[in-house]
């Protein structure tokens, strides 16, 4: 059986000193050990699955080295699951380990959730959900350093650091790769009204036609829903009946579900994808766009890289001289890190058809 991986190890990795490795898990690094050296570090300690002993730091630290984490949907989404995976790396790179608690959307049952980890003695707090949305943050993320993931405070002025998807660029960078291929009747299914992305993916899609001097059709955006059968459907009202010389050459989507109801209407009149009609999709989500036929070109939403920035910036609260107020919006500190899409061109999208 492999023996559990020793600080010393971590230093063999890292190419530093044993201290250098107490210094930097200790969350003592800054000023003592360069930062070059304490991601090196860090890495290597993810890669040993090192984590230092938890009862020896609580004694020196007053900590107790868990982090809590609420989440509305963990249990059955692949979304928080990725986000709250990526923040666990984070945590166990830096001595941390995580505990998560699932509300499964259940609003009401946020505050004595929150309760239940505090009664825990975690060092702080993450809120994490399922799709982008404003939240009421509940009054005891304000007694620990807590931060916000893939949703953000409703207050008029935020009280806590979030950090959400760039869904305006990706909205942006999604309908340019359709422009690029000479696209230039390009439909959106845009997801519903009620979900605070849509409007920005929507946002972008407008951007993306202004920027390439291309004029947008209104009768081209639907708020079609999120679903298959709402693909299905606002591709047939697209498409059925309608004149080749009249159909759009592109649909973009909201998320891939909606891309894969355009697949299925597509096949249903006979329209070949890419070569008759291309198809974005948005989410890049796991055993759907990689496995559909023809695979589906997609924007990948950054679940585990916006984990890993709210373990980040919570982690550096925490082990920083500021605690509450390093992830307090109250105390002059950014309020928002936006990270960005990332195209992922597969084999759904192709040039125009000549008409």
């Amino acid at each position: 059986m492999n023996r559990k991986a020793t600080a010393l190890d971590v230093a063999k990795r890292a190419g530093v000193s044993r201290s250098a490795v107490s210094l930097v898990l200790n969350g003592r690094g800054d000023g003592n050990v360069a930062k070059e050296s304490q991601d090196r570090i860090r890495q290597a300690a993810l890669e040993l699955n090192y984590s230092p002993n938890a009862i020896a730091l609580s004694l020196r630290n007053q900590r107790s080295r868990v982090i809590g984490i609420l989440s509305d949907e963990v249990v059955v989404s692949p979304f928080d699951g990725n986000i709250i995976g990526g923040a666990d790396d984070v945590a166990r790179s830096r001595g941390f380990v995580t505990v998560v608690m699932d509300t499964e959307r259940d609003t009401a049952r946020d505050a004595s959730a929150i309760e239940t980890l505090l009664d825990r003695q975690v060092d702080g707090l993450m809120y994490v959900t399922v799709g982008l949305k404003p939240i009421e943050v509940p009054h005891g993320m304000l007694r620990v350093p807590s931060v916000l993931a893939n949703c953000y405070d409703n207050h008029p002025q935020p009280q806590l650091h979030h950090v959400i998807p760039d869904e305006v660029t990706g909205g942006r960078e999604a309908t340019r790769h359709l422009l690029d291929l000479g696209h230039r009747d390009i439909a959106l299914l845009a997801g519903s009204e009620d979900s605070p992305a849509a409007p920005l993916r929507v946002q972008g899609y407008r951007d993306a036609h202004m920027l390439a001097n291309a004029p947008v059709r209104e009768d081209r955006i639907f708020m079609a829903g999120w679903d298959i059968d709402a693909g299905y459907r606002g591709t047939m009202k697209l498409l059925d009946g309608v004149s080749p010389a009249d159909r759009p050459t592109a649909i973009m989507c909201a998320n891939d579900r909606l891309a894969v109801g355009v697949a299925l209407a597509a096949a249903r009149l006979g329209l070949s994808v890419p070569q008759n009609l291309s198809i974005m999709g948005y989410d890049d989500e796991a055993r759907i766009a990689d496995t559909m036929v023809p695979s589906l070109t997609t924007m990948a939403l950054p679940l585990r890289e916006i984990g890993r920035a709210a373990m980040t910036t919570l982690l550096d609260a925490i082990e920083g001289a500021d605690g509450i107020e390093a992830t307090n919006a109250d105390k002059g500190t950014a309020v928002e890190t936006m990270v960005p899409c990332r195209l992922v061109v597969r084999e759904s999208t192709g040039p125009a058809p000549t008409r």
